[in-house]
């Protein structure tokens, strides 16, 4: 016996442009437009209101809520005429009135990954990269060419500045200003934010073993609280042996970090300040 396919429920009122590829089982809501170059993956299912347009891919069993926006163009005056894409992964969710804009550059696009929840009003600026399994609370609001790395959390109504990288598993409290990049595994927070230890609770959940969060307890305090200035704390830390994954993660992220960091709260027992500046 044939199975029969599960073809999408659009609304009567929604507006299907030609050329939009729609997956089995994706819903589309009251009002909702989706553009001629869309592709929706399969099971996805979008509100109300929402305006999905440009170069827009969506992965598979996505919630998109409503009045959402969707690869809409830069704001950007000097790069109106390019066309920009967005890509977003699996089973991710965005919550109402978040906006979402199309990359500038050929070849380039702006990332959302898998399992990530955007949560209300927040704001993705193009050409930004988001992981795997981030988190950004209400309000949210990211500059051009942020990157986001996995199983990151942001707290709420949290500015993040144009070319800023946040590394893996960080916690960025609410009501922050980030305008530094931040090392992986972190737990930072403040206008702007300062680095307050590691993102311990964060780790556990992430399946971090207690030996391995050790090893980088002693590397954050060679960073923070050596006394040396940051490329020689680097120096420093290079020495050392690579004894597990997230050391090597951690060893990365500062070996390819192009800007300052994060400082560290207690600016008194630490010169990073100064080297930074």
């Amino acid at each position: 016996m044939e199975m029969a396919l599960a073809f999408p429920k659009v609304n009567k009122t929604a507006i299907l442009c030609p050329g939009a590829m729609l997956g089995e089982n994706v819903e589309i809501g009251h009002g909702t437009i989706i553009g001629k170059n869309v592709i929706i993956g399969n099971g996805t299912k979008i509100g109300a209101y929402a305006v999905i347009d440009g170069q827009t891919t969506i992965g598979k069993n996505c919630v998109i809520h409503s009045h959402v926006s969707i690869g809409s163009e830069s704001s950007n005056p000097n790069f109106k005429d390019q066309q920009g894409s967005v890509r977003i992964g699996n089973n991710t969710q965005i919550r109402e009135y978040v906006t979402i804009t199309r990359s500038i550059g050929s070849g380039q696009e702006t990332q959302i990954g898998s399992n990530c929840l955007l949560s209300a009003y927040s704001h993705v600026s193009h050409n930004c990269i988001i992981g795997n399994s981030v988190i950004m609370s209400n309000a949210v609001n990211l500059a051009e060419y942020v990157t986001i790395e996995d199983r990151a959390t942001i707290g709420g109504i949290t500015t993040i500045h144009s070319y800023v990288k946040i590394g893996r598993g960080v916690m960025v409290g609410g009501i922050s200003k980030v305008v530094e990049n931040i090392p992986p595994f972190l737990m930072v927070s403040g206008n702007p934010v300062k680095a307050f230890g590691l993102n311990n609770i964060g780790m556990k959940r992430a399946g971090i073993i207690e030996k391995n969060r050790r090893i980088l307890k002693k590397a954050y305090k060679i960073l923070y609280f050596s006394g040396l200035e940051l490329s020689h704390a680097i120096e420093l830390l290079e020495q050392q042996p690579i004894l597990c994954e997230e050391l090597e993660c951690f060893m990365t992220f500062l070996h390819n970090n192009h800007g300052g960091i994060c400082s560290v709260a207690h600016e008194s027992k630490t010169n990073l300040k100064q080297a930074n500046g």
